[in-house]
């Protein structure tokens, strides 16, 4: 496994106002893991991030956003054209469980466009 920390800060746990995304390579896919606050200041790294791993044209892509404290419109907008601008070979499967992510989720109905997992490792071994 293969460990790139992509933007500011890299404390673990993430303190408040903190942001994070570290990128990893498990088998064929792709993992971004984002920690911290995805809102208007963050999302646009998150669009460039997953950008930066789409263009590898991964079989898969999975946003673990397990460390997520707060998801904001922007992040769910971020999350979306996430999907849109994978390509046809590549699935976007999003790890969203807690209250900070799931939550936002279901309450704009985004959980009918977004494939959606409980776990890294879920997302990692669906088919």
């Amino acid at each position: 496994m293969t460990e790139h920390v992509h933007t500011e800060g890299s404390a673990t746990p993430v303190p408040f106002g903190e942001f994070r995304i570290a990128r990893m390579e498990q088998g064929d896919a792709l993992v971004l893991e984002v920690a911290g606050d995805v809102d208007t200041t963050t999302a646009p790294a998150l669009v460039r991030a997953a950008g930066e791993a789409l263009a590898e044209k991964p079989s898969l892509l999975v946003v673990d956003l397990t460390g997520v404290e707060f998801l904001a419109s922007p992040g769910l907008t971020a999350l979306l054209t996430i999907h849109r601008d994978a390509g046809p070979g590549t699935a976007v499967r999003i790890v969203a469980s807690g209250r900070a992510t799931l939550r936002p989720i279901q309450l704009t109905g985004l959980e009918e466009s977004l494939s959606l997992f409980p776990t890294r490792e879920a997302a990692l071994a669906s088919s």
